[in-house]
């Protein structure tokens, strides 16, 4: 269903980096990211900056990145593809649940998470224990959604990721990502007809002929040391360090468009602010 790169500025694997394993990695998603390379490749360039620390590799990690666009996904598993690893990911029982890409997905070993539920927790729970034993990173996005900030800063999010990591004894990861929000425009909440989906394809048109360039910058582990799952104000203590670190590395990546995104989506929501926007 999705994977991998096009054009690398910045990055160059290294020979350090392992290769997929086939043990690790089900041959279907292997095959997803296959197709994940052609998409991003015909649509824009990616490049890559940072690297996924050496020492975390084959040991369990929570990877968290912000969440700009309804694209972001694709651009994100071509980049750990590019790097060696493929991620698994906490998707809504919509997706898994879905005809035909929902088994693909489920058989892929992503995990699943009933937003709204009461249920959220067991999966939260489900999630850590499974991230004990796995070798394989799960990546999760702190937010939850795609930021509706005026400026694509990150939104406050919530502290289920730092949360999953203090319980989980589990390393924590930061992706920042900037350019896929001009892949394609963020719609509508709900799709009812060809008029809902008419602004997405043509939005994608649109970026396949001006070929965005898509940024990730891999920046490393989250000093998490001197928290502790046990202590109250630790949860929120060790989300505020992965926010902050994600949003220090997003703002090289968008250094001329600091106060608000070049690139404008009209169907995209205004309506949240961020606490972890710099101050300039």
């Amino acid at each position: 269903m999705l994977a991998a790169m096009s054009v690398l500025r910045g990055h160059s694997p290294e020979p350090s980096h392992r290769p997929l394993r086939p043990a690790q990695t089900p041959l279907i998603w292997r095959a997803g990211s296959a197709l994940d390379h052609a998409i991003v490749r015909s649509v824009g360039s990616l490049s890559i900056t940072g690297e996924f620390p050496p020492h975390l590799r084959g040991r369990p990690v929570l990877v968290a990145a912000n969440h700009i666009g309804m694209f972001d996904p694709f651009v994100l598993i071509a980049a750990c593809r590019s790097v060696g690893f493929l991620p698994r990911f906490m998707l809504t029982a919509g997706l898994l649940d879905a005809p035909v890409i929902g088994p693909v997905l489920r058989a892929s070993g992503h995990l699943r998470v009933d937003r709204g539920k009461s249920n959220i927790a067991e999966a939260f729970g489900r999630a850590t224990e499974n991230l004990r034993t796995s070798r394989v990173p799960l990546l999760v996005y702190p937010e939850g959604r795609v930021s509706r900030e005026p400026g694509l800063w990150p939104e406050r999010g919530k502290t289920g990721v730092a949360r999953m990591a203090l319980h989980g004894d589990v390393p924590v990861v930061t992706i920042s990502q900037w350019g896929a929000h001009e892949a394609v425009y963020w719609g509508t909440e709900t799709v009812s007809g060809v008029q809902d989906v008419k602004p997405l394809v043509m939005s994608l048109l649109r970026a396949m002929r001006k070929r965005p360039t898509f940024q990730v910058h891999f920046g490393g582990q989250v000093d998490l040391s001197g928290l502790s799952a046990d202590r109250p104000g630790d949860a929120r203590r060790a989300h505020a360090r992965i926010m902050n670190q994600i949003t220090a590395n997003l703002v090289p990546l968008r250094a001329d468009q600091l106060d608000k995104p070049r690139f404008h989506d009209p169907t995209r929501p205004c309506d949240s602010t961020s606490p972890w926007k710099p101050e300039r």
